[in-house]
């Protein structure tokens, strides 16, 4: 028998309000008369839906981090993060529709679709993390950013998929990959141009180019 602790059967009852419940319209109180947690203890563990959805990420992470301890030695970066994104929507599937309603909240309600791009570029820190790809500095942010807006259009793709073998998001997650693999290789030399001495020594030790319009943009 497994033991639920108060913040799991909070953590539970707020993914299933959120299938029938637009996200502005759960209060904490629901989620305490639903999970049967006394609201001290809900508060203990919780001082907010932003906590409550951060607790979703997070769960989220651990479940994909602690199927992904297998050696990817002979895999390209790209079979690595198509393999950790897979399987995260796999972590996702028992909640499928509590994502689909996140969603489309999200569209009518700016503050959550922000606050969901920030715990997105979070938890996609872990995914490259799991991928064995470098996640840490500025790099690592513009990366890991990229990749929360990647797999936000496959979500789309996924929220609609009939087919039981996932083969349109797949081939959505393998198209948008390879469309990305020349950003993600790019990045290293972003992280330099940005800094601002290094712009400076650049510009005195070389002779000016005309860059392309839209570089900068497209790292966001």
């Amino acid at each position: 028998m497994t033991f639920e602790t108060s913040r799991d059967a909070a953590l539970r009852a707020f993914l299933q309000l959120l299938e029938t419940t637009p996200f502005e319209r759960i209060d904490l109180l629901d989620v305490a008369e639903h999970s049967g947690v006394p609201l001290p203890e809900l508060r203990a563990a919780f001082a907010s839906r932003r906590d409550l959805l951060a607790a979703f990420f997070k769960a989220t992470d651990r479940q994909v981090l602690a199927a992904s301890d297998e050696d990817f030695t002979d895999e390209t970066a790209q079979e690595r993060l198509f393999e950790v994104l897979m399987r995260r929507l796999d972590a996702l599937e028992p909640h499928k529709e509590a994502v689909r309603a996140l969603m489309r909240s999200a569209r009518r309600n700016p503050p959550l679709a922000l606050l969901l791009l920030e715990l997105s570029v979070k938890s996609q820190t872990w995914m490259l993390a799991a991928a064995r790809l470098p996640a840490s500095g500025l790099a690592g942010a513009v990366r890991s950013r990229g990749l929360a807006l990647l797999f936000g259009r496959v979500l789309d793709v996924w929220l609609d998929e009939e087919d039981p073998g996932l083969s349109r998001t797949m081939a959505t997650l393998d198209r948008e990959l390879a469309n990305g693999a020349k950003l993600l290789g790019m990045l290293d030399d972003l992280a330099y141009l940005a800094r601002p001495w290094r712009i400076e020594r650049r510009r005195r030790d070389v002779p000016p180019v005309t860059e392309e319009p839209g570089t900068a943009d497209a790292a966001a």
